[in-house]
């Protein structure tokens, strides 16, 4: 397969990437309302329109940077917004809502590992849609996958940290919840020293393992990545 160009990388990642950003924002949202606090709904978060969810910097400037250095686009959406108090057990619910973000992203590879089997089946009979489908699927299943493995680390602010927070005992949660303003400091200084590379390899392609079509999927991922 020939080196994608520049307008089809964009055309494969982007809308995978979209849909990743903005469901699991939808998410937590959606699973916070159902657990008594209606903020998000009464903010019009819980959509599948991506521009409400629209972050400047998380879903435009960063993907395009990520575009640029690495061949693939990364990002996110503007957190939902969560008022805790109104939740009605909020240290529990709190992990509950957090954990529906990267649920929802599982639950999306999964969905593009079927579209990614179908977009097969099709490849001899209709290659013109089958080609780039299968394309978009294998980056739809990439990119859910390293959004759910990026939240779940155990760093406040991110989902990860949210979870930890909930199960921890009451005084321990207080402790641990203290980290917080310095959360994103010690989320770089991870990414800088290559720790968060190498905690994330093995839980992203292990899920990768599990899915349907990992073969697929490992075969046509390193063409999605400039050589």
């Amino acid at each position: 397969m020939e080196e994608l160009t520049l307008v089809q990388r964009i055309a494969i990642w982007a809308l995978p990437l979209i849909f990743a950003v903005t469901v699991h924002e939808a998410a937590h949202g959606w699973v916070a309302d159902r657990l008594g606090d209606p903020t998000a709904r009464q903010a019009g978060r819980i959509t599948f329109n991506p521009i409400p969810h629209i972050d400047l910097i998380g879903t435009i400037l960063v993907p395009m940077l990520m575009l640029s250095l690495t061949g693939f686009l990364i990002g996110w959406a503007k957190p939902v917004p969560v008022s805790v108090g109104r939740l009605r057990s909020p240290k529990r619910d709190m992990a509950i809502v957090a954990a529906a973000g990267p649920g929802v992203n599982l639950l999306m590879a999964l969905g593009w590992s079927l579209i990614l089997l179908l977009a097969h089946a099709l490849l001899a009979s209709a290659q013109a849609v089958a080609l780039p489908l299968l394309l978009m699927a294998v980056a739809g299943v990439f990119v859910n996958l390293v959004l759910m493995a990026i939240n779940l680390l155990p760093v406040p602010p991110l989902d990860g940290g949210r979870i930890l927070t909930g199960l921890l005992p009451l005084r321990a949660a207080r402790v641990f919840a203290r980290i917080e303003p310095y959360g994103m400091f010690i989320l770089i200084a991870l990414l800088i020293t290559g720790v968060v590379g190498m905690i994330l390899a093995p839980l992203v392609f292990g899920a990768i393992a599990l899915l349907p079509g990992t073969q697929l999927v490992l075969g046509i991922l390193p063409t999605l990545f400039p050589t």
